[in-house]
C-alpha cells in the first residue's frame, strides 16, 4: 500500500482542494470521514445497552461491587433505574445528533446546538465520567505484560487487571474521543475551514504564528512542570521516611507492604522524566534529534513522534486529576492531593503540544494553506 492516494472527489463545504489534487493518506489521516460515523455507531451500541441495563438486564457497569472490581467513576455507585434510562436517551440523542453531522446541512441555530451538544458530550465523556484506570494502564503497561504472562509479582489474571467496570470506563473514553474528534470535524466543514487543518480563508489568527506559539508554549511547559512537583515530593518523601501529608501509622502499614514505596518513588521517577522530556516541546532537541540519542542524531524528528505520545497522556491526566477532587481528604491530603494537579498539567500539555504542532505544522497537504 502506499503512503498516499488520491481522492475521488472533495466534500462540499470540506475546505479541500478539487478532486484530483487532494491526496488522502492513510487510514488516521481520514479521522474527519470516519470519526463522523463511528459516533453513530458508538451511541446506538451504547444506548441499546443503556436500554438493556433500564430493562433489568445484568452487566450494569456503575452497580456498587466489591472493591477490587469497582471503579472511581463519578457515576458509581448508582442505581439502574435512574442511569440507565438517561444512558439510552442519551444514545438515541446522540443518534440523530450523529446523522444530522454527517449531513451537515443544518445552519445558524441548529448548527449551534449540534456544536454545544457534541462538545459537551465529547468534554463529559471524556473528562468526567472515567477515572484514573487510563493513566494507571498507560503508566503500567510495559509491567503489565509481565505480570499476567509471569505471574511476577504474584498470580495475576487478565480480569485482574481489566475487569467489567474498568473496560466500560475505556469504552466510554473511546467514546468521548469519538465526539471530540467529529464535532471537531463537523465545525470546520460547516465553517468553511479545512477539515483537516482548520484554516480558512480569513487570515490566521496572530497567537497561532510560530513564534508567537513558542511563547505560550513555554508558558504551558512551566505550568506542566510545576504541577508534577507535589505528587514527586511526596513520594520520594515517604520512601525515606517523611508521612508527609500522611498519618505515621499510614506510613507504617506502606513499610510493611512490600515493593509498596518503591513503587511510589518508581512512579515519583517516571512523573520527573516525564516534566523533562516536555521541555522538547519547546526545545531545539524536540524538533532534531539530539546527541544522546546517537542512532537519530542530526535527523528532523518527525511531529508525530512528540504529539500523539503528549496527547495521549495529556488526555489520560484530565480524567485522574478530576476523580482525585472528589476524593481528597484533607486529613490524608499527601494521597490524593498531589493528584489534583493531574488534571492541570494534562491541561498544560495539551496546551503545549497544541502549540508544537502549529510551529512543526507546514502546509496543510489538503487545502494548500499554510
Amino acid at each position: 500500500m502506499t503512503d498516499t492516494v488520491f481522492e475521488e472527489s472533495a466534500r462540499p463545504g470540506s475546505g479541500e482542494a478539487p478532486a484530483g489534487s487532494a491526496p488522502r493518506r492513510r487510514w488516521w489521516h481520514r479521522w474527519p470521514d470516519w470519526s463522523e460515523r463511528l459516533v453513530v455507531v458508538w451511541s446506538f451500541v451504547y444506548g441499546l445497552a443503556g436500554l438493556y441495563w433500564a430493562l433489568g438486564g445484568d452487566g450494569y457497569p456503575f452497580a456498587k461491587t466489591i472493591q477490587d472490581r469497582s471503579s472511581a467513576s463519578i457515576l458509581e455507585p448508582s442505581s439502574a433505574s435512574v442511569v440507565a434510562p438517561a444512558m439510552a436517551a442519551f444514545g438515541a440523542v446522540g443518534v440523530v445528533v450523529g446523522l444530522l453531522m454527517v449531513r451537515g446541512r443544518c445552519t445558524g441555530r441548529a448548527r449551534r446546538t449540534l456544536l454545544a451538544f457534541g462538545w459537551t458530550a465529547g468534554a463529559a465523556l471524556t473528562f468526567l465520567v472515567p477515572d484514573y484506570s487510563l493513566l494507571g494502564l498507560l503508566v503500567f503497561s510495559p509491567v503489565l505484560v509481565v505480570f499476567v504472562f509471569t505471574g511476577v509479582p504474584g498470580p495475576q489474571e487478565l480480569g485482574d487487571i481489566l475487569y467489567w467496570h474498568r473496560i466500560n470506563l475505556i469504552i466510554v473514553f473511546v467514546g468521548g474521543l469519538l465526539w471530540l474528534a467529529a464535532t471537531l470535524a463537523y465545525q470546520r466543514r460547516t465553517g468553511g475551514s479545512c477539515v483537516r487543518c482548520g484554516r480558512g480563508e480569513r487570515a490566521a489568527a496572530s497567537w497561532t504564528d510560530p513564534a508567537v506559539a513558542l511563547r505560550w508554549g513555554r508558558w504551558a511547559v512551566w505550568v506542566a512542570v510545576l504541577s508534577t512537583l507535589p505528587y514527586d515530593i511526596t513520594r520520594i518523601a515517604w520512601y525515606f521516611g517523611w508521612p508527609l501529608g500522611i498519618t505515621h501509622k499510614f506510613l507504617k502499614d506502606m513499610q510493611d507492604t512490600p515493593r509498596m514505596l518503591d513503587l511510589g518513588l518508581a512512579l515519583g521517577v517516571v512523573s520527573t522524566l516525564g516534566s523533562l522530556l516536555m521541555h522538547g516541546l519547546v526545545s531545539r532537541w524536540g524538533e532534531v534529534w539530539p546527541r544522546w540519542v546517537w542512532f537519530k542524531h542530526g535527523r528532523p524528528v518527525h511531529p508525530a513522534t512528540a504529539i500523539v505520545p503528549a496527547s495521549i497522556v495529556a488526555v489520560v491526566l484530565v480524567p485522574a486529576g478530576l476523580m482525585a477532587i472528589r476524593g481528597y481528604d484533607a486529613g490524608m491530603w499527601g494521597t490524593l492531593g498531589p493528584a489534583v494537579f493531574w488534571a492541570v498539567w494534562g491541561m498544560a500539555l495539551g496546551v503545549a503540544t497544541y502549540g508544537y504542532h502549529l510551529r512543526r505544522r507546514g502546509s496543510c497537504r489538503h487545502c494548500g494553506r499554510g
